[in-house]
């Protein structure tokens, strides 16, 4: 039975759903929406959530208390691999008026993710590996997994609102996740930890 190995770009699926319009799709059961794009005959081997966290200082929204309701959330799933990366500050200067603004720009992400595609590919893990992006980054190697291993299949699915050419193009296929993966593919409203404590779902994304 063919075995297959999803990678998750966490942010990059975040930002697509909420382009959308789809954030009550946000509570996602990872290991669910996964399963829910395999064929027929084949086999979920393993799931991988790679993100960076939001941090207070940059979020008036609240969302970073979402997340971090969330990614607790995640950690009951059996078998799901989260990795983090990390944001980045920096300061753009508006060339009419002179405000500064402190900006913040997600790091490594796509390096995380490029080095278990290739380390798994290499370790022959995975018959099929589905991709959860739309990053162009990830083209080089995609690309480079499907010349050294071309017995390996690399398909990318796209997040709502999400699209990389470059990465469609490397990709042994590729096609955009729909609405209705998403709503069966969706967490309990509250999630028990095991020790008595109860994770709710964020009421922003109901």
């Amino acid at each position: 039975m063919p075995r297959v190995a999803v990678y998750i770009d966490g942010l990059n699926l975040y930002y697509g759903l909420n382009a959308a319009g789809w954030q009550r799709f946000q509570w996602l059961d990872l290991w669910r929406l996964a399963e829910n794009l395999l064929r027929p005959g084949q086999r979920l081997v393993s799931v991988g959530y790679f993100t960076a966290r939001f941090l207070p200082r940059w979020d008036a929204s609240r969302r970073h208390e979402h997340q971090d309701a969330y990614l607790q959330a995640l950690e009951t799933i059996p078998g799901l691999r989260i990795q983090y990366g990390y944001h980045q500050t920096g300061r753009v200067v508006c060339a009419r008026c002179g405000e500064v603004k402190e900006t913040f720009e997600e790091k490594m992400t796509d390096v995380n993710i490029a080095a278990a595609l290739l380390n798994d590919a290499h370790r022959a893990t995975f018959d099929t590996a589905i991709l959860i992006s739309g990053d162009n980054d990830l083209s080089g190697p995609v690309h480079l997994i499907r010349q050294e291993y071309p017995q390996r299949r690399i398909v990318v699915a796209f997040p709502p609102h999400r699209y990389g050419q470059k990465l469609d193009q490397a990709a042994t296929a590729c096609f955009h996740i729909g609405r209705s993966r998403f709503r069966r593919s969706q967490l309990p409203a509250s999630v028990d930890k095991g020790n008595g404590h109860i994770i709710a779902r964020p009421p922003e994304w109901s």
